[in-house]
Parts: structure tokens; C-alpha cells; sequence
């Protein structure tokens, strides 16, 4: 607690500042004690300190610290290898972990709570050995894939559902339509398999209820010892809140930002869940109560969200069409912008972007972050990801209920089940089967025509494994690690006993992303121009120095001229049009057929983190890029791809290869603050971001940079503790990253190394 005496009456922004300064100390010392954190930064926070002496010592003696972090757990296993799978064994251990989660109370903070443990972590074996997925190693192996089996979240659940019927109500509804199921299934086994679902839902709850309570509780016995009036009477309203949380629906305002941060950090814990969807839609109906009763002004509000932003990272939607197409952009949507604002922690906030909606929440965005140099918010291209969506076959009344919910993804609040960012295929990875088949193979004569009906044959074998994958997760998952936390917060699941990956939501449209786009638009391009067209090397030539890792004077020599063609991103190259043409193959053979069970799979262009463990699987390839290191970015250009950096270039180039069903192929940029020093630099950026939509874009992904502030804190990250920077989809701190993830926004902001 920051700034902080026994008598001082602090205003809501001194409040926010303590926040801030409260928030920072504890992601350094995680810091400290965890190392670097190469993902979103989550809201967790470090235990007390009798328990972080023993995280320390538990951490020194070899044990990860995530084991470290939860120590003094005993997990329930019911299964040979110390594991615990289905909802029953998973619904018990969840519920024990909650009842012995210490409690956090912030006495600035007018929201209760803060989460500790990070569930995943001693989930192990992750997936049950007895459900063997074997026959696909190969060639899962073969082309890099992220094949989403075992894959958790990445939907998005509705908080409607919570806050009308809060904890009690969800317990209510559990015990009917459990005594439904006993009353009308006729299958023993399947009754069995629902009863078990429902006592495993049944245990979320009660856990969460014990642990609310407790907080109540606990904020009760410190309004005894506090001393500052301010404090006291804060805690006070803590203490009744929650207590009354336990059981009934949020009724204020504040009661809804604190039943939503209950649910959220807990569904962090419970699986990593970071989904939120549209705040300022949920909350609306609160703060238009609250501000017509007197009870709630704007100050207010913006201070109840900054508690919120402080403890949750999740992905949140602002603006954009209803139902009907209307706009649902409101007074909230901007009092959500200004809490980020003052806040300038790490948040998750889409802004959407669409003929209908209103323009000046875009360009209050593009001033924030110009105004505190940050990654706060990124732009949602709403009209093409919907247009897109409609494509599948869905009319444009279900299309616009898609919210913004994770790193680049949208999903139908509560109806629909994605696996959004969990499943990719590294079109390097495929690249590289064709080549050295191409070179291998008995009685091939080596072009380029040859190693691009070679590339779509193992692409089509890609895309196949990928489907037979999620076939194998969807028949299997509910039995392992069922989606509980989420379950409770969809239609379908708990009416039905049935589990969100296997038959409970409405809708299943599974995500397919594609990865190393420009790697190897790039690589087909150099192959092309220097090889077939100029004649300046053999095929044998450059296999040998691919095998080779481009070694010795002759391979470096080799390198530079096929790395020194006009790449994808330069405008009207040889490399656009492939990384066109591998865009479409790519769309045409996701789309051309559902799995065999039925799913339907939607195509994206988008890598999240994963170009440093890709690269390092994967060889060295035609581009110049050496053995090991990353892929490119997303659907991004390789850094460097022009001298000039254009970002109307890149803006093009990446409209160019959208696959248009829904799923997105973002924009990552960097910009430098000082383009504002221009007579009208803001609307230029507004535009920009406008054109890049209008041509077919669908989310901008913006980082507001120094360079040489940058480059600093990349030599010394304790310099600037607090810079914040979009690394992918994710926002975190600069200084929480290790060195090769800074490396990656680093190389983005050069435009030559």
C-alpha cells in the first residue's frame, strides 16, 4: 500500500496511483523470484510472506516454481500416475485448492480479492496416458503442429448468466437440472457420466463460496484495526459486499465489478482462461442504474474498472455492432479507455473499428496511446471479421453477438466452443518436407512449380493430422479436464450434463492458424528469382548450403543475395503474390471439408508467441533465415522487408492475405511517438488504421515506442520497469520477458539489423 497514512483523504486518482505503485512492486518481486513471464501478465500475485519463504526454499531446492508457488497442495488423484482427470476428481481438487487460497484484501482497492496459484501447474500428466493419440506423432512432428489436443479455454463464456443468478443461483441451477437428468436419462452409463458432472460443477461453486466468505470475513476483522476513516469505511463496504456475494447477484455497479473479478481471477486459476468479451455492454445496465439513482458518478466508475484492469489482464471488447447492427459504444466504453489510461499497467482492450461505430472512440485510443507511449488499446476490424464470420454460414444476426475474447480471436459469448489460438501449422515446418522431397525423392526434377504442388500435398496432409486431432480433443477432453469454470457460464452445459468440448454449447467452429507466412513467401520468392529466372545458383546449391546452415564464406555470400530480393511487404514483389497465393491454398484446403465428425474449422493467419520454439524446429530456409532462429511474426513481414519500414506498406500487404472467415490475420506494428510532432499526426495514424480495415484488415495489433528507450531497457530492463509493450496479442511488461521474447519486439522496431 503506497502513499497511504493513518488520517490522509485520498482522491480516486491518489487511489490509482497506489494501485499502480502496488501493482509494480509486486510484478518486480514475481520478477525476482519467478524470472521472466513470456505471456500475458496475469494478475497474479505472490503469496504472503510465511508461505513465499517457503516458495523460496521449495524454488532453490530445483522444485519450478510454479510447483513452489502452490506449495503445501495435496492433490486427490484418482488415476496410476498421480493424476486427477474428469469432473469429479477435477471439480474436488479445485474446490480444496479455493478453500485454501489465503485471502487478498487491498484496503485501497474498492474490489476484494487477488489470485495466488496457477492451477495449471500441478496438473500433471496434463492429458491421462490412457487416451492415446499416438498414430498422429508423426506427423504432428513432421510439420510443426499445434494440434490443440488437450488444449484448454479459448472460448468465451458470458458474465450475463453470473450476474443474474450469482453463486447461489448457479447452485440452484445445478441441483435442478441434475435432478432432471436423473429423472429423464436413460442411458445408466451416460447418468453416471452426468451425475459426476454436475458434482464436479457442484464443487466449483461451493469452493468459490467458502472463498468469497472468507474474504468477507477477513475485510470484517480489518475495519477493526484500521485507523484511516477513508480505509475503514472502504473496507466496511468490502465486507458487505462479498458477504452478500456469497449467495445473491450482483445488484450496484461496484457489486457487478467485484462478482466479475471473482469470477475471472478464479477462472484464470482454474485454466489459464483469460476471456472476458464486451465490458462495457455487461456493465452498462449497472452504471446507467446507478448514475440515474445518484448513486454512481463517472470519477467513480472509472476508479471501480481501474481496480478491476488491476487485477485482470483479460481480453476485453469495446464498442461494435449489437444484434440488430446497432452500436453499442457508450459513455462506459470511453470511462473503460480512461481507466486504462490512468492506470498504464498491462490491459487487453480492442477498440472496434466500423462504419457504424463511433469514430471517436477510435481516435480516443490512437490519443492514449500517443499520450502515454503504451500497447493500450489495439483496433479491431469489426465489419470484415464479421462479413467473414458470415461466411461459415451463419447469418449476420449470430455473426455480430462474436465478441473479442483472446490474443487475436473472437467467439459467440457462452454459445460457442474455438479453441481459438491453441492449434497452428508452421508453414515453414511443411516447406521443408516438400523441399527435401523435392531433392530426395527418386526421379523429381527440381522447379519451383514442382515444390509448390509438393508444398500443397503436405500442407493438405498438415490440415488432415489437424482435423483427426480435434476430432480425437472433442471425443475425449471432458473425460481429462472438463471446462467447468466456463461450463457455468454457458447456455447448454449445465441444462444438458454435458461438458463445452463435447456436445453442451451450441455452436463449434474450430481455429486453424497458419504460421511463418513471409518465411516462406519469402523463400518460394528467393527460390524463384534466383534461382529459375536469374540462374545465379543451382537447386543442388542451395540445398547444400540450406543442409549446411549457410556455413563458411560461400554459404554467407549465398545467404545476403537470397535474403536481398524484394520481400513480402515491399509492394507489387514476387513475394506478395506468394504470400497470396500461400494464403489461399492455405484458406482453400481448411475450408474445402469439415473433420469427420462433423466440425467446422476456420482458418488465421497468426503465430501468437510461438515464433521463438518454431524457429528452433525448424532448419534453415531459402529466405536467408539460419538454422533455428524464429519464424516470422504472424501474418506480419520478416523485420526489415523494407528499408523505409512503410507502415502503409505493410498495411497492404497484410490486408492482401486475410483468409475472411472470421478468424484474423492482425497487423503487428510499431510506431514511434514522435509522428504526433506532425501537424495532424493523430489523424494520420486514424486513417491508417481506417485504410488498413477498408482493404480487408481485421486487427491491428499497436505498439506507441521510443526506439532508443526501447534499445535501452533491452540492455538494461531495470532501467524502465514500467514499460509496457504489446509483444504479439498479449500486452506485459518489457522487464518480465526474457531476453529472446524482448529480442522479438526489439528486431520489429529496426528497420535493418
Amino acid at each position: 500500500m503506497f502513499g497511504v497514512t493513518e488520517s490522509r483523504e485520498l482522491t480516486f486518482d491518489q487511489r490509482i496511483d497506489a494501485l499502480r505503485a502496488t501493482k509494480l512492486s509486486i510484478t518486480q518481486e514475481k520478477q525476482r523470484i519467478i524470472g521472466a513471464m513470456n505471456h500475458d501478465d496475469w494478475g497474479l500475485i505472490l503469496p504472503p510472506a510465511d508461505r513465499r519463504e517457503l516458495v523460496q526454499t521449495m524454488s532453490a531446492s530445483g522444485m519450478p516454481i510454479t510447483d513452489a508457488l502452490i506449495a503445501g497442495f495435496q492433490v486427490k488423484s484418482n488415476h496410476p500416475s498421480g493424476g486427477f482427470f474428469g469432473p469429479k476428481a477435477v471439480g474436488m481438487n479445485y474446490r480444496a485448492l479455493l478453500e485454501q487460497h489465503p485471502v487478498y484484501i487491498d484496503p485501497v482497492s474498492s474490489l476484494a480479492g487477488g489470485y495466488m496459484a496457477n492451477f495449471m501447474s500441478y496438473r500433471k500428466p496434463h492429458w491421462n496416458p490412457d487416451l492415446d493419440f499416438s498414430f498422429l506423432h508423426e506427423n504432428q512432428h513432421q510439420y510443426g503442429l499445434g494440434s490443440g489436443i488437450g488444449a484448454a479455454q479459448h472460448f468465451c463464456h458470458d458474465l450475463t448468466i453470473g450476474f443474474q443468478l450469482g453463486w447461489g443461483g448457479l447452485l440452484e441451477k445445478i441441483h435442478h437440472y441434475r435432478d432432471v437428468q436423473k429423472a429423464t436419462e436413460k442411458n445408466p452409463e451416460m447418468l453416471v457420466q452426468k451425475l459426476d458432472f454436475y458434482e464436479g460443477l457442484e464443487h466449483i461453486v461451493l469452493g468459490m463460496q467458502n472463498w468469497i466468505r472468507r474474504t468477507a470475513e477477513q475485510a470484517r476483522a480489518m475495519c477493526r484495526v484500521e485507523s484511516n476513516p477513508q480505509l475503514r469505511e472502504n473496507l466496511e463496504a468490502i465486507a458487505d459486499i462479498n458477504a452478500r456475494l456469497v449467495t445473491e447477484p450482483p445488484k450496484t455497479f461496484r457489486e457487478a465489478c467485484q462478482w466479475m473479478n471473482w469470477y475471472q481471477m478464479a477462472a484464470r486459476m482454474y485454466n489459464g482462461n483469460g476471456a472476458l468479451g464486451r465490458l462495457d455492454v455487461l456493465l452498462y445496465p449497472y452504471y446507467e442504474r446507478d448514475t440515474a439513482l445518484g448513486i454512481l458518478d463517472d470519477e467513480e466508475a472509472i476508479f471501480h474498472l481501474a481496480c478491476f484492469l488491476v487485477r485482470n489482464t483479460d481480453y476485453i471488447q469495446l464498442g461494435g455492432p449489437d444484434e440488430a447492427g446497432h452500436d453499442t459504444t457508450s459513455r462506459l466504453s470511453f470511462l473503460t479507455l480512461e481507466a486504462a489510461h490512468r492506470l498504464k499497467i498491462p490491459a487487453n482492450i480492442g477498440v472496434c473499428v466500423g462504419d457504424e461505430v463511433d469514430p471517436q472512440l477510435l481516435r480516443r485510443g490512437v490519443e492514449i496511446m500517443f499520450e502515454d507511449k503504451c500497447a493500450t488499446p489495439k483496433f479491431l476490424g469489426i465489419d470484415r471479421t464479421t462479413e467473414g464470420f458470415m461466411r461459415n454460414g451463419y447469418p449476420a444476426e449470430i455473426a455480430r453477438t462474436r465478441a473479442y475474447s483472446g490474443c487475436h480471436w473472437s467467439a459467440i459469448p457462452g454459445r460457442e466452443y474455438t479453441l481459438n489460438d491453441c492449434v497452428k501449422i508452421n508453414f515453414g515446418k511443411v516447406f521443408d518436407a516438400a523441399l527435401n522431397e523435392m531433392m530426395t525423392g527418386a526421379g523429381i526434377t527440381p522447379s519451383i512449380d514442382t515444390l509448390y504442388t509438393l508444398y500443397g500435398k503436405h500442407l493438405r496432409r498438415a490440415v488432415d493430422t489437424i482435423a483427426r486431432g480435434l476430432d480425437y480433443h472433442l471425443e475425449h477432453y471432458h473425460q481429462v479436464f472438463p471446462e467447468l469454470f466456463l461450463d457455468l457460464l454457458c447456455y447448454g452445459p449445465v441444462e444438458k450434463g454435458l461438458d463445452a468440448s463435447h456436445g453442451g454449447v451450441e455452436f463449434y467452429n474450430l481455429c486453424v492458424d497458419g504460421s511463418a507466412l513471409a518465411t516462406v513467401a519469402d523463400s518460394f520468392a528467393a527460390l524463384e528469382q534466383r534461382i529459375e529466372q536469374q540462374h545465379r545458383m543451382s537447386w543442388q546449391d542451395i540445398y547444400r548450403h540450406l543442409q549446411q546452415n549457410w556455413d563458411g564464406a560461400d554459404g554467407e555470400k549465398a545467404r545476403l543475395m537470397m535474403k536481398s530480393i524484394p520481400r513480402y511487404g515491399s509492394g507489387g514483389s514476387k513475394a506478395d503474390e506468394w504470400a497470396v497465393r500461400l494464403s489461399d491454398l492455405f484458406t482453400r484446403l481448411v475450408k474445402e471439408k469439415p473433420t469427420l465428425n462433423g466440425y467446422n474449422m476456420i482458418p488465421g493467419l497468426f503465430s501468437w508467441a510461438n515464433t521463438i520454439p518454431m524457429g528452433k524446429d525448424l532448419g534453415a530456409t531459402p529466405n536467408g533465415r539460419h538454422a533455428g532462429e524464429p519464424i516470422s511474426h504472424g501474418a506480419n513481414p520478416d523485420p526489415g522487408y523494407r528499408k523505409d519500414g512503410a507502415p502503409t506498406a505493410m498495411a497492404v500487404a497484410i490486408a492482401t492475405v486475410q483468409p475472411g472467415y472470421g478468424n484474423t490475420a492482425p497487423m503487428q506494428m510499431e510506431l514511434d511517438p514522435g509522428i504526433t510532432k506532425d501537424e495532424g499526426g493523430v489523424d494520420h495514424i486514424v486513417e491508417l488504421i481506417k485504410t488498413h480495415f477498408d482493404l480487408g484488415g481485421t486487427q491491428i495489433n499497436l505498439n506507441i515506442m521510443d526506439a532508443e528507450q526501447v534499445l535501452e531497457a533491452h540492455k538494461d530492463p531495470s532501467k524502465y520497469p514500467d514499460l509496457v509493450v504489446r509483444v504479439t496479442g498479449f500486452s506485459a511488461y518489457f522487464a518480465s520477458l526474457s531476453p529472446e521474447f524482448r529480442q522479438l519486439v526489439v528486431d520489429r522496431i529496426l528497420t535493418e539489423k
